[in-house]
C-alpha cells in the first residue's frame, strides 16, 4: 500500500441519466427523489458510495465490508454486520482490509465480550445495551447530488409476459416512475486531517481507485432503473495548503440551455458555464498542487461566453493531469 494522504483534494463530478430512475424513495413508491420546492432531482450520497464499493469489489478485487453477502448457513439471508466484523475480528482489522471503510468510515454496534470501557481500534467502544459501539469518521465525503436543472417526472405502466402465480393465465401489470433526462452534480470533499487523527491508513492508490469508481461504476450501472447513466465531468482539485479548500465546487458551474429546464432530453442541448469554477481557481492558483480531470466527449464547456476545454490555456499556471482509465 503506498503511504498515506498529505493533501486536501475536492471532487466535482457531473453524469447524466435518461429515462431511468437515479435514485428510488422506497418510503415514496421508489420515485425518484425531487425536491418539491425546486423541482431538482436529488441523489443521496449513499447511492455515490453504493456504486463506488460495487465497482471496486465486483471489476477492482478490493475487500468491500458494506455489502450483501448470502450466509452459508441460510441463502434466503444476508451476513450481518455483526457476521462481518466476526470475519476481521477487530476495527483495525477491517480499516487495514477494507478500503471502503478507509474511504467513507463506518458506524457499528455489535455484542462483544469485553469489558465496560476497553479501548478497540481507533476510537473508545464504550458498552451499550447491545454491546460495544464504534465509529469511523470516513475521510471521504460527498454532498447529495443535485440536478443542476428542474426535472419532469414520468410515470410507466406496462405488462409482464409470464403468470404472477399457478392458475392465472396473463402475468401483471408493471410500473414505475422515471426522468426523462437529469443532469446531476455531486461535490466531495478528501480530508487528510480525518485520515491522519484516526490513524487511518487512507493512501493515494485508495483514493485514485475511488475516482475511477465513481467514473466507471457509473458507466456499468446496468440495472432496469439505473441503466442510461453516462459521466459527463469529473474534476479533483489537489491543493498544497494543509486545511485549505475552495469550497461548493457543485454551485460554482450553471448548466444553460434554449430549452425549458424540463424539456432537456440531452447533454447537447446545453453547455456547462464553469466561468465562476475557473475564477475561483485560478485566484488561488499558489494554493493548488494539481487539477486532475476527466471530460466526456459530448458535454461542452463554456468559459466567459467562449467554448473552451480544460487544459493549459484555461490554467497556464496550474499543473495538470487527465485521468486515464
Amino acid at each position: 500500500m503506498s503511504e498515506m494522504i498529505k493533501n486536501r483534494s475536492e471532487i466535482l463530478f457531473l453524469y447524466d441519466v435518461t429515462n431511468s430512475n437515479p435514485n428510488g424513495d422506497p418510503l415514496d413508491e421508489n420515485k425518484p427523489r425531487i425536491d418539491e420546492g425546486t423541482g431538482i432531482n436529488i441523489v443521496t450520497d449513499v447511492r455515490l458510495k453504493r456504486t463506488v464499493r460495487d465497482y471496486l469489489h465486483d471489476f477492482r478485487q478490493q475487500e468491500i465490508f458494506v455489502r450483501g453477502i448470502p450466509d452459508e448457513n441460510d441463502k434466503t439471508k444476508l451476513k450481518t454486520k455483526e457476521d462481518r466484523y466476526a470475519e476481521f475480528g477487530s476495527p483495525n482489522e477491517i480499516i487495514k482490509k477494507c478500503v471502503d471503510i478507509r474511504l467513507f468510515g463506518g458506524t457499528f454496534a455489535l455484542k462483544s465480550g469485553k469489558k465496560k470501557g476497553e479501548k478497540s481500534g481507533n476510537e473508545e467502544s464504550p458498552e451499550t445495551e447491545e454491546g460495544k459501539a464504534f465509529s469511523i469518521t470516513g475521510p471521504v465525503q460527498f454532498k447529495f447530488g443535485r440536478s443542476v436543472h428542474k426535472v419532469g417526472l414520468v410515470y410507466v405502466k406496462g405488462t409482464t409476459v409470464m403468470p404472477s402465480g399457478k392458475g392465472k393465465e396473463q402475468g401483471t401489470f408493471t410500473e414505475r416512475y422515471i426522468l426523462p433526462y437529469s443532469l446531476i452534480a455531486f461535490y466531495g470533499i478528501v480530508n487528510e486531517n480525518a485520515a491522519i487523527n484516526q490513524n487511518i491508513p487512507l493512501s493515494q492508490e485508495d483514493v485514485d481507485l475511488m475516482i475511477e469508481a465513481i467514473w466507471n461504476g457509473t458507466k456499468n450501472l446496468i440495472s432496469g432503473s439505473k441503466f442510461g447513466q453516462v459521466p459527463r465531468l469529473l474534476i479533483r482539485v489537489e491543493h498544497k495548503e494543509p486545511n485549505y479548500y475552495l469550497g461548493e465546487l457543485d454551485k460554482r458551474i450553471k448548466f444553460i440551455s434554449d430549452k425549458k429546464d424540463e424539456e432537456i432530453r440531452d447533454i447537447a442541448e446545453g453547455v456547462i458555464d464553469i466561468t465562476e469554477l475557473v475564477d475561483a481557481i485560478k485566484d488561488q492558483t499558489k494554493a493548488i498542487n494539481c487539477i486532475y480531470y476527466k471530460v466526456d466527449e459530448r458535454i461542452k464547456l463554456q468559459y466567459k461566453g467562449n467554448s473552451v476545454h480544460i487544459d493549459n490555456n484555461l490554467f497556464p499556471d496550474i499543473k495538470l493531469e487527465a485521468l486515464n482509465f
